[in-house]
């Protein structure tokens, strides 16, 4: 079993496959993008295939994808394709925004694709407009259909954000009333990558779990499957449940099972930290797969207690918060 040096296993990885993307949420990135990674910085396929490989060997059991949005890499389905195959890998799971999504769907589920995180902060489709900068709300909801109607287990991320929709905390929560979906509810974390200085959090889970209270009071607690990051709810006569995600509180550092991978290779022990090495870097300095696992055993080691410690060290070091869109968000 892989384990770090606080005694907590490792077991899951999130690997973005690109920085780039089809919306502009304005909690994740300036209006006008970021300078996006040219194509020789980014991880080739190949790369990410040996990288997953020796990961699962290791001891990793679940990888999701992310991005960036996923699908606006041109090679992405042979990508899923390859790790789907990978022995000793017990679930593949995908992350994106839906834009382009729906055609996917028939062709993920076949290749193994157990559960799929959709990003939607609002059911309006104007102030979806407004949140992301971009028209695409009618494809959003296709994609919603697709996936549901092909049986996939589906969860949906919405962001809560003061002043913007916390009006749709209510209505979200009655989309699981009638359809199979886990609808969690995340606190904004401080990384839209254009430099401001993050004032902190006036929606935290608590205030999040009294505004959904006050409409259904009758709402229960679940028991948190292992390493879970939600604290999750049913209300009874709900087909779906609910999820509360303290992102920014970080309440699950203690239980915290996973890694991440940057679209140019730099491996996050925590989401909070600056990258603490470069994979790509390594395998293309012609670095052996165990000259990998020993560097990657070491950094498993030296992983900061809890997001507080690696946010305080990175901000010290870079004093700049990044975008949610580089690191797999």
């Amino acid at each position: 079993m892989l384990t770090d040096n606080h005694g907590r296993k490792i077991s899951y990885m999130r690997l973005a496959v690109t920085d780039r993307c089809n919306l502009r949420c304005f909690y994740c990135m300036p209006e006008d993008g970021l300078n996006w990674l040219s194509r020789v910085e980014l991880m080739t396929s190949e790369e990410m295939m040996q990288m997953c490989s020796l990961l699962v060997k290791m001891g990793i059991e679940k990888i999701r994808i992310t991005g960036g949005e996923p699908f606006v890499r041109k090679d992405l389905m042979p990508l899923l394709t390859g790790i789907s195959k990978l022995d000793g890998l017990k679930e593949l799971g995908l992350t994106t925004n839906g834009v382009l999504t729906a055609p996917y769907v028939p062709e993920l589920k076949k290749i193994g694709v157990q559960s799929i995180n959709l990003s939607l902060d609002t059911l309006d489709a104007n102030r979806f407009f407004t949140i992301t900068r971009r028209d695409e709300f009618a494809n959003v909801m296709a994609a919603l259909d697709a996936m549901l109607s092909h049986d996939m287990e589906v969860k949906i991320n919405a962001v809560v954000m003061d002043g913007k929709n916390t009006q749709d905390i209510i209505p979200l929560v009655e989309l699981a009333k009638e359809l199979p979906v886990s609808v969690r509810f995340i606190e904004e974390m401080p990384f839209n990558g254009d430099g401001h200085v993050y004032e902190g959090l006036r929606w935290d889970y608590l205030r999040i779990l009294d505004e959904i209270k006050g409409k259904y009071p009758q709402i229960k607690k679940l028991d948190d499957p292992a390493y879970s990051t939600a604290y999750n709810y049913q209300i009874p006569g709900h087909k779906g449940s609910i999820g509360i995600i303290a992102a920014y509180s970080r309440t699950f550092c203690g239980t915290c099972n996973r890694i991440r991978i940057t679209p140019q290779g730099e491996l996050k022990t925590c989401l909070y930290d600056d990258g603490v090495l470069n994979l790509k870097d390594l395998m293309r300095g012609g670095a052996s797969d165990e000259v990998l696992q020993n560097t990657l055993l070491t950094a498993f080691n030296h992983r900061p207690a809890d997001g507080w410690e690696a946010e305080r060290a990175r901000v010290a070091k870079t004093g700049i918060h990044e975008s949610m869109a580089t690191i797999g968000g």
